[in-house]
């Protein structure tokens, strides 16, 4: 228990930016026990010192902090430094090279990513697209979307639709259950869209599908988890997408975001190809 480290996690809005960060901190590092704490919203003295009471309290705690406004900031730094905790800004010098190499002063307003500017509702435009064509449906206007997700089942498609949605991009996903399952127009595809096959080992389905099954306490049906037949599955997938020259991607050992970075990368330069 004495080596576990108390995270503060303290942000002057959702905190969303600083947790993505201490994701890809913490990956670099293995056995580094720690728990959490997070304070989104903060945006005065006396939270702050509230918070910093809480962490007197704690052994080996470290601050992480994105806080845009400078007298805050100043703050903070100052107490944790004379209360002995490790205390690291995650924005501070970045905003103030930026402001030099650009010559411009920096707004320091929370939440400026957050505001309902065009971007924002083209975002949920797309989220909202994105649900309505998942999973085979809404074939009807296909053709609006800018990426269409094609493979078996248990491929990753929904997960990484909902990421890519998330970034602004309309995405369709087809589910691949027998030779009829693609749509005449996707074949023809005459709009020239962005068509993806997702595929993944056998080996790594049959996991992903029984775990599935069991936490929908299902049993009956045995073929969904048969390994020659998602042999077969995977290899027919396999075969549809080179019949139509698609781009394909191996989801076996991606995580979402790494599966959704590839996409992203197939989608540019289909774009500049078309």
């Amino acid at each position: 228990m004495n080596n576990i480290y108390q995270i503060y996690l303290i942000s002057d809005s959702t905190g969303e930016t600083l947790d993505r960060i201490f994701l890809a901190l913490k990956a670099q590092f293995v056995n580094f026990h720690y728990k959490t704490n997070h304070f989104s919203f903060t945006r005065t003295e006396n939270q702050i010192t509230k918070i910093l009471e809480d962490c007197k309290k704690q052994k080996k705690t470290i601050i992480l902090y994105t806080i845009v406004d400078e007298k805050l900031t100043e703050f903070l730094a100052n107490e944790a430094k004379n209360n002995n905790i490790p205390c690291f800004g995650v924005l501070g010098d970045l905003i103030e090279s930026f402001s030099k190499l650009l010559n411009k002063n920096a707004l320091n307003v929370p939440s400026r990513q957050h505001i309902l500017n065009d971007e924002y509702y083209k975002k949920i435009d797309a989220i909202q697209f994105t649900m309505n064509h998942d999973d085979g449906n809404a074939i009807n206007d296909i053709e609006k979307s800018d990426i269409i997700l094609i493979g078996v089942s248990r491929t990753s498609k929904t997960p990484t639709s909902i990421y890519l949605a998330n970034k602004g991009y309309k995405v369709s996903n087809i589910p691949i259950v027998n030779k009829d399952s693609i749509p005449e127009s996707i074949k023809k595809n005459k709009l020239k869209k962005c068509i993806i096959g997702l595929i993944a080992e056998p080996e790594r389905l049959v996991e992903i599908r029984k775990n599935r099954m069991t936490s929908l306490k299902e049993t009956s049906n045995q073929k969904y988890t048969n390994l020659q037949k998602i042999r077969d599955e995977v290899q027919n997938s396999k075969n549809t997408f080179q019949k139509f020259r698609w781009p394909t991607i191996d989801v076996s050992r991606k995580s979402v975001e790494e599966t959704a970075a590839s996409v992203i990368k197939i989608f540019e330069i289909s774009r500049k190809n078309a």
